[in-house]
């Protein structure tokens, strides 16, 4: 079995919390951006949090959020890190890793291989970065489109801080990507949901194990 770690993101309710931590899932994301059909409010972020077990890290993902925005989340729920999904500067996402002092996670999306060259400014001011697929042109969300890209773009790609692989990832493929990326961190949302927004326990489970034992050759792992 492979040491990966496993992020279940867009989670809404305390049942999919007890799911998510009963299948060994490494990290818990709550989603605070309104357009979002996993969308939840402070109030109920806060209670999710405080049922969340230890060892289990707990993720905000917000999408370019301003400090008022920050401020209230962070004052009210206690959070293990903050994931930033939008079009924050470097500038900018180094501003809210000082300000807040919590660890921070820059999501990039990425369709071919030239949108990987915007990913070395962000490893020098982020703790972990998110490597997604690229949204569409005219979509809503920044992420949990259920859409992949060719993972073949990140075999043997490395950064100076730990990364994570997002983007279409499903209990199915997930120890493919896995295997062609190198990644010892996968991020899933709407790959284990049954319908939108709305998560399976079966898929949970399924997805977790999945990722743990699939094998990363040799030379990949780092």
């Amino acid at each position: 079995m492979s040491d990966i770690r496993v992020k279940i993101c867009g989670l809404r309710d305390r049942t999919m919390i007890d799911v998510a931590a009963a299948a060994d899932a490494a990290y818990v994301g709550l989603v605070f951006f309104e357009k979002s059909p996993r969308h939840v409010d402070i109030a109920n972020a806060a209670a999710l949090a405080q049922a969340v077990p230890p060892g289990v890290a707990k993720v905000a993902l917000v999408v370019d959020a301003d400090n008022a925005q920050l401020d209230a989340i962070t004052d009210a729920v206690p959070l293990d890190m903050l994931q930033l999904h939008g079009d924050e500067s470097p500038e900018r996402v180094a501003a809210i890793r000082a300000r807040y002092g919590l660890p921070v996670m820059k999501a990039l999306g990425v369709a071919d291989a030239p949108d990987l060259d915007r990913i070395a400014p962000y490893a020098q001011v982020s703790d972990q970065l998110l490597i997604d697929a690229k949204p569409p042109r005219d979509a809503v969300l920044p992420g949990g489109n259920g859409l992949a890209f060719d993972w073949r773009l990140l075999g043997g790609r490395r950064w100076p801080v730990p990364w994570m692989l997002a983007g279409g990832l499903t209990p199915d493929n997930v120890a493919d990507a896995i295997r062609l990326t190198g990644a010892r961190q996968v991020d899933v949302s709407t790959g284990v949901e049954c319908a939108r927004g709305i998560k399976d326990a079966d898929k949970v489970a399924r997805f977790v194990a999945a990722a743990q034992d699939a094998l990363i050759p040799s030379e990949q792992v780092v």
